[in-house]
Formats: structure tokens, sequence, C-alpha cells
């Protein structure tokens, strides 16, 4: 338990990092409203008590003082009702400005450099990490830290009311509250671990097959697949169902030992006060008064019951954010390069996470801050490993590499469902809109927008609808355009265009480019047309470097593919 109990670390330092002030003032309201609590029901037992015992006679009664324990009940009552009211407001805005926080950081994470790489093989991955997972954090605080505070709080509050009564009633009590108010919730995390990791997987598996059930209903109908798409959604859900029994079932007996628990401690301080006052060392107002703090101190204890059902739930959670919060991006650090350099790679070797061949292998290369380099060689050879490596997404194994600030565009277009605006703010969020709008005209994109009736501010659907595939290759040309760095890597940038848009987005790219290093992987003439140099890659290694103007520039322009 100690070892999965360290997985929330990394979450609890990010909670006392956004707001440790508010964490902690909510939990000292929670424990002002128990303690609160307890006291007044045990003076309202003694007052109670007091006065009906008072009112047997009349000297008595003129006597006893109802004013100062009336007026302590009220300002217990109203005491209690303020700091719960607190209590609420504080911890609740406290826990939803953390899981924003978290949020935040966790999408950061998995922003870094190679994660990209673990999202393709699950891409539901990310959204059940956004989701489920930082909402099971949500319970840490409110279900387990606090109420856990709180209940040791009482126990010891309730074992010093009681030890001023008699010593051993007070050890006795505080020693059943730790041992049974702690340990049942920590025998029932224990129990309820295992079926929270199978709830939690269990849950996984149902958005991720919901998700390509709908995402993918066209292909699944067409192959004759569907019904079995159903079929395996209903199988996760049916063993997600299952843990959920299973966690219930524990609950319930949760429930069944705290009542028991406060059962043997009402039975046993009954007749410990009923012993006392028999004996003549307590009154009968002050029998009651103990015997009600006994009863009001198991409370807090249940409050753990949901927390320590949702424990292990919660350290899978940790388990699963806590590396993405806390590691440090370390395949996009690079040493920067000497003045005028914009790359200088020696004998660097790199391979992706979990493969035994090395993707890149002993490459030595440099480049100038102006020069523009082509990348070519047969699908697989490493391109796509060597923008990769450029761009800080493979780390180095060994070998040195010296990297200026880089930008990637990728073959793919990677728009949101959002408006143009927006999508062109991903590059540079205080771009002002005359950098807006002279990148979209550098695109050759500005006529087409201004057209729209809203403009930039025009709604794009999910992956950019609304746009034509030429269209959406110029915003992502314009994004590059946003981004002032001085080395632009180009993984085949006109792939899946017609040939007149494909050559103007190339001249577009050779204009702006000016004064800037280029790396282009290409296996089109038009695109390497452009460059310095041609590297021929071949299995993660350089076998050939031309400069333009030599006879083996012109022979690896003609093995590529013609516009």
């Amino acid at each position: 338990m100690s070892t999965r109990l360290s997985d929330l670390k990394p979450v609890i330092a990010v909670f006392l990092a956004e707001r440790r002030r508010g964490l902690l003032i909510g939990a000292l309201m929670s424990a002002l409203t128990v303690l609160a609590g307890i006291a007044l029901l045990g003076v309202s037992g003694w007052f109670i008590t007091a006065a009906s015992i008072a009112g047997l006679s009349v000297a008595t009664a003129v006597t006893f003082d109802v004013f100062a324990p009336s007026a302590g009940i009220r300002l217990l009552a109203i005491g209690r009702t303020f700091s719960r009211y607190g209590e609420r407001m504080t911890t609740h805005d406290a826990t939803l400005s953390v899981l924003a926080a978290l949020r935040e950081r966790l999408f950061r994470g998995w922003a870094k450099g190679g994660a990209a790489r673990h999202l393709a093989a699950r891409p539901s991955r990310l959204l059940f990490r956004l989701t489920a997972d930082i909402d099971a954090l949500d319970g840490l605080y409110l279900r387990v830290l606090v109420p856990a505070a709180v209940a040791i709080c009482a126990a010891i509050a309730a074992s010093v009311a009681l030890g001023l009564i008699h010593p051993l009633l007070g050890a006795s009590t505080g020693l059943l509250l730790l041992l049974a108010g702690l340990g049942i919730p920590y025998a029932a995390g224990y129990a309820a671990a295992k079926s929270a990791r199978r709830r939690m997987h269990g849950l996984e598996a149902v958005r991720g097959r919901v998700i390509d059930l709908v995402a993918g209903q066209t292909d699944l109908l067409m192959a004759g697949r569907l019904d079995a798409q159903c079929a395996a959604v209903a199988t996760a859900d049916t063993y997600t169902s299952a843990a959920d029994d299973r966690l219930n079932r524990i609950e319930t007996g949760v429930a069944l030992g705290f009542g028991l628990t406060s059962s043997l401690l009402l039975g046993g301080s009954l007749l410990a006060v009923a012993a006392l006052a028999g004996a003549g060392a307590i009154g009968a107002p002050v029998a009651a008064l103990g015997m009600l703090v006994a009863f009001a101190a198991i409370e807090p204890f249940a409050a753990l019951r949901r927390g320590a059902i949702e424990l292990g739930r919660t350290l899978i959670a940790a388990r699963h954010v806590g590396s993405r919060l806390t590691a440090p991006d370390r395949a996009s650090e690079h040493v920067a390069p000497a003045p005028g350099i914009a790359l200088a790679l020696t004998d660097v070797a790199a391979a992706h996470d979990g493969a035994e061949r090395l993707a890149i292998s002993k490459l030595s290369l440099t480049i100038k801050a102006n020069e523009k380099l082509a990348l070519v060689g047969a699908s697989g050879a490493g391109k796509s490993s060597f923008l990769a490596l450029l761009a800080g997404e493979l780390r180095p194994q060994s070998g040195t590499a010296a990297i200026t600030d880089s930008t990637l565009l990728t073959q793919r277009t990677e728009l949101f469902a959002d408006s143009i605006r927006g999508n062109l703010l991903i590059a540079d969020p205080a771009a002002s809109e005359e950098r807006l709008r002279d990148a979209l005209d550098a695109a050759g994109l500005l006529t087409a927008i201004d057209a729209l009736p809203k403009g930039l501010d025009t709604k794009l659907g999910e992956g950019g609808l609304g746009l034509s595939g030429g269209q959406s290759r110029r915003l992502a040309l314009a994004r590059l355009f946003l981004r002032n760095a001085s080395l632009w890597l180009l993984d085949e940038p006109t792939e899946g265009l017609d040939g007149d848009t494909a050559r103007d987005v190339m001249d577009r790219l050779a204009e702006r480019a000016d004064g800037r290093a280029v790396v282009i992987a290409s296996h089109i003439r038009r695109e390497a047309a452009i460059a310095d140099l041609i590297a021929v890659i071949e299995d993660g290694r350089i076998t050939e470097l031309a400069r333009r103007g030599e006879a083996a520039f012109e022979r690896a322009l003609d093995r590529l593919r013609p516009d």
C-alpha cells in the first residue's frame, strides 16, 4: 500500500502548489464543523439532563442558570452553520481550481516530445485521462484527505473530553475510534483496489470502443463488423458492472462495520458512565454529555466510507497522470548551436520508445542558418524519425545534437473545431490582427477568408471541416509563418494537393523561408528542388550528401517522383 500511496505525491504537490491556503482553510473549517457538532450534541445533552433534574425541586429550579448553557448551545449551532457554509464554499472552490490546474498540466505533459506517439496508438486514452482520471482525483481531497484529518481531530477531541470524565474512558474511546475508524476504511480500500482497477479499465474500454463505434460506424458496417463492435461494447459494460457490484458490496460492508463500531462504542460508553454515575464519580448531566460525545465522535469516520472505496480508483488515476505531471521534457533538451549554425549533429543515434532497432544511427550533419536541406529516401528509411529528432520528439541516445529553435509542419493538417482565428493563434497567442492577415496573405488564403461572412471568426468543424484540402493546408502554412522559428521542419508539405496548388505552396514556402534554415523530407521533385543540399537517407544513415550544382544533386532529384 505504501508503494501505491507514493503515487499520490506528484498530485498532492500540485494541490499544494496551486491552492495551499484554500485547501488548508477548507480542512480547518471542516474540522471546526465536526468539533462544533460534537460539542453541540454533548452540551445539549448535558443541558437537557441538568434542566430536567433542576426542575424536580423549586429550590434548584430557581438557582439553575439556563442562560449561559442556552447561549453556548446557540453559539455552537450558529458556529456550526457558519463553518459548514464556509467549508463547502472553500473546499469546493479550491478543489475545482486544482482540478483545472491538473487538466492543464496533464495536457501540457501529453504535449511534450514523444507523447504524441503513445497517443497515436490509443487516442481515446488522453480523453480518459483528462476526464475520468482527473475526476477520480476530485475525491482525493474531499473524500480522503479532509475526512481522515477531521476524523483524527474528532477522535482526539472526544478522547480528551471523555478523559476529563475518566482517563480510562477517554483512552479506550480514542483507541477504539482510531483502530476501528481508520482500520475499517484501510481494509476496505485494500479490498477494493482490485475491483477499482477493473472498473477503471472497464470504463476506459467502454469509452474507447464506443468512440470506435461512433467514429468508424461506416467502415464497420461495410466490413460487417458493426454487430461485433456493439457486442464488444456490451462486454466491456458487463465487465464494468461486475466491478461496480463488487465495490457496492464492499461499501455495504464498511457501513455495517461502522454501524457495529458505533453500537459498541455507544453501549460501552453507556455502561461506563452508568458505572461512574452509580459510584458517585459523576452526575447524570455529565453522564449524558459523555455518552453523546462518544456517540457523535464516530460520525466523522463514517465520512471515510466512500473515500475508502474510491481510494483504489484515486491511486490508479494518480499513477496514470503522475508521471505526466512531473516528468521533464527530456526529449526536447538540445544544446544551442554556434552562431550562424542551425543544427550540428555528431554521431547521433536514437530509437523510438520500446523499439529494438535504432531509428537514427551514427548520424553527423551540419546545416548553416540559411541553408535548405532535402531528405530523400524510401518509405521507412528514417526521414520522419530524423525530423522527430530535430523537433525534440525523439531523444538522442548517444552523440551530441545542437539544434536551434524549430517548428514542424507534419504531413497531416491538424485543425480544430474552432474559429479560423483560434486555429491561427495556436502558433502565436499574442499575434495581432495585422499579423494574422499577413500570414494568411503569405499563404495565399486571405482572399478566400475575406469572402466568408464572418471572416477570421468563421467557425470550422472537427478537423477543419468547412475548408477544402488545399485551404486547410494553406491555413497550416499560415500558422507556420506565424511561428518565429529559425528552423523549419517540413514533412512532405504538399502531399495530397493538386499540382497547381502544390507548386504555389512551395513557391510561398521558399519566399518566406529566406534567411531561415529548412529541412524538408520529401519524395517529390518539386519539394526537394528548393533545397541547397540533398541528403539520401537509408536505414537511419545518410549515405549520400550533395550540394546544388553537383552532378549527384541532379541525380538525386531525377530519382524523385516528378510533379
